[in-house]
């Protein structure tokens, strides 16, 4: 299954469908599920972790993204946003593409972050390649894996190679030019984030005919979770606009 849903909200008007950053799953929103008594949230579970763990990781965005289309179908029967973290906002942002050219259906808002604008040139390091050591050693720099992870060497023979083809994912993605998306866009992003600033999420802008707003919280990389409280009041904030709640 590809889709997670972390409520089952009969009461929802509208859902919110998540996409995990690089070596995380549907795990990484199991406590968004009370962020509105009017939003359903689900999210996206990729091969090779949680539910499907027996699975290989996809290791390109241009065969992952029709497959998560194809798998979301079913769950867009209600009104629905993407949020999207890190690699997840570029899977977002291009699901939704895809979505508009194969269906002819687009989220009510997109929400991307912790990345920089698709058609930016990515000149930054490249991870996948790296011997386990050296990669381990990155992911405890980045400070999104817990320590005690980090420390068992079971749990790590585990991770790296799902992690190392997420990254694959990421860095290897192309971006294509096309007509921007016509739903209002959000970027967030962590004041203390040194590898996507806030003019690499400014740039998001030149992907929606709609509204864009940009939105800094405190916190690095990994602020999602380091400000989730204020993060998650700013989602329901938005999203119960489009639910009629005040």
């Amino acid at each position: 299954m590809w889709v997670t849903r972390v409520d089952k909200n009969a009461d929802a008007r509208l859902r919110l469908v998540c996409f995990p950053y690089a070596g995380s799953g549907a795990w990484a929103f199991r406590r968004w599920g009370e962020l509105s008594p009017v939003v359903e949230v689900c999210a996206i579970e990729l091969p090779g972790r949680g539910t499907r763990m027996a699975e290989p990781p996809v290791r390109s965005a241009a065969a992952l993204v029709p497959l998560i289309a194809r798998g979301l179908e079913a769950h867009l029967d209600l009104p629905f946003a993407f949020f999207g973290h890190s690699m997840g906002a570029m899977l977002a942002f291009e699901v939704a593409r895809h979505l508009r050219r194969e269906s002819r259906v687009a989220p009510l808002h997109l929400f991307v972050s912790g990345r920089e604008a698709p058609q930016l040139a990515d000149d930054g390091p490249r991870y996948h390649g790296l011997p386990d050591d050296e990669l381990t050693a990155v992911l405890r720099e980045l400070n999104g894996t817990p320590a005690e992870v980090l420390d068992n060497a079971d749990l790590m023979r585990l991770m790296l190679p799902v992690v190392r083809a997420d990254l694959e994912v990421s860095e290897t993605y192309r971006y294509a030019i096309d007509a921007p998306l016509d739903c209002p866009i959000t970027a967030f992003g962590g004041r203390r984030d040194a590898s996507v600033r806030s003019t690499h999420l400014d740039a998001w802008r030149e992907q929606t005919t709609a509204v864009f707003a940009l939105r800094l919280f405190e916190g690095d990389h990994f602020f999602l979770h380091q400000a989730a409280a204020p993060l998650l009041r700013a989602l329901a904030h938005d999203l119960e606009r489009y639910a009629g709640r005040p």
